[in-house]
């Protein structure tokens, strides 16, 4: 009897995961067609997702432009008129004085190779002109022997740059309307959904529109951070271009990984080539610790607080989205981390027994986000 009790229940085990199996396969599967539909409009899909997040940067000025009277196409266009603005500030910031000390830079670049050259030149390299002369030669040859690599690499790069403009005047289009007409989306949205979807898909939204709020907040405090700690370190060391570095260092916060190895090369061959060797490796060292700092206890912690997640949830997230789509999967790992968590989260207050009562604002089918 108990060996037909045991079997039964073998069976039934099986049963339910063979059945469970079959569901997780069918789920995998629509995701999988999911992200299919969205690399194939991808180039629609990236625009709105860079204008969401200039949206966010920029939505608390408009909406205190909107409740001081300003009708919505004019404060939309205020806003966007200032970032642009600042975007021109910036670059001012970063070119007119890299320009103005440019011939410095340029002789102190010749200096450093001809100081290289003497050091290769004595013990232990012991490495000749005519040494250097053949490997240059060498480099020369293979270079001309690669020109159709190299044609085609520039072509890319053009194309690749002609894409990046396209989808930079697009974004800043889209988020102009965001601005404008944001706050009339979520109404809308609600009205034409239907039944239950009515209220749970704008609720959902307008958590997700704060997660992405706070995670640009969070990049933004962090930038600030690696700036001022690298600025005082260049400052410290008397490096010229402190001001642009630092700059340029708080806007490649916004790019994980890429901008910040980006801003560390630069900073590290301008100390190079006006301070020397011994300068530039200290310089290293600061960007270094400060880099190291950042990604493991800086910005763990801020975005952690900010939304809702483990440190080492965001470090998981971060790594994993590099390895999958490299500079877009790092930028987007954390904010896709968020709001899949804040739709979790809404599915768990639902299908509890006593589901938690929504906040006032989430209780008021069709308040947008960017009115909060």
């Amino acid at each position: 009897m108990s060996g037909t009790l045991s079997s039964k229940k073998t069976r039934a085990a099986l049963a339910v995961s063979a059945r469970v199996s079959v569901e997780l396969l069918l789920v995998f599967a629509a995701l999988a067609a999911a992200l299919w539909g969205l690399g194939r409009m991808w180039s629609v899909v990236w625009p709105v997702i860079v204008a969401l997040i200039l949206t966010t940067l920029t939505w608390p000025l408009a909406r205190t432009l909107r409740r001081r009277g300003l009708p919505p196409a004019l404060a939309a266009s205020v806003v966007t008129l200032l970032f642009l603005l600042g975007i021109v500030v910036v670059v001012a910031l970063i070119a007119v004085p890299m320009a103005s000390q440019s011939g410095e830079l340029a002789d102190g670049v010749v200096e450093g190779i001809q100081k290289v050259r003497e050091w290769a030149a004595g013990p232990p390299l012991n490495i000749g002109d005519d040494q250097i002369t053949g490997a240059l030669d060498t480099a020369a040859a293979r270079l001309q022997g690669s020109v159709g690599s190299v044609v085609t690499s520039v072509a890319t790069g053009l194309a690749t740059m002609v894409n990046g403009l396209v989808t930079a005047v697009l974004a800043l289009f889209l988020m102009f309307y965001f601005l404008k007409d944001g706050p009339r989306f979520l109404p809308w949205l609600g009205r034409h959904l239907p039944g239950r979807l009515a209220v749970d898909v704008p609720i959902v939204a307008e958590r997700a529109w704060n997660t992405l709020g706070a995670f640009m907040r969070s990049q933004a405090v962090v930038g600030v951070l690696d700036a001022a700690v690298i600025g005082v370190g260049l400052w410290v060391l008397d490096v010229p271009l402190v001001l642009p570095l630092a700059v340029l260092t708080f806007v490649c916060a916004f790019v994980p990984i890429v901008g910040a190895v980006f801003a560390g090369v630069v900073a590290v061959l301008i100390a190079l080539v006006s301070n020397g060797p011994q300068d530039a490796l200290i310089v290293l060292a600061i960007i270094v610790a400060v880099q190291q700092l950042e990604g493991n206890v800086f910005q763990p912690m801020i975005q952690s607080r900010g939304l809702g997640l483990h440190g080492a949830v965001i470090l998981l997230a971060v790594t994993l989205g590099g390895s999958l789509a490299g500079i877009v999967g790092s930028l987007l790992a954390v904010p896709v981390v968020a709001v899949i968590a804040v739709i979790w989260n809404y599915l768990r207050e639902q299908l509890l027994d006593t589901p938690q009562s929504p906040a006032p604002d989430e209780a008021r089918v069709g308040v947008p986000a960017p009115g909060k």
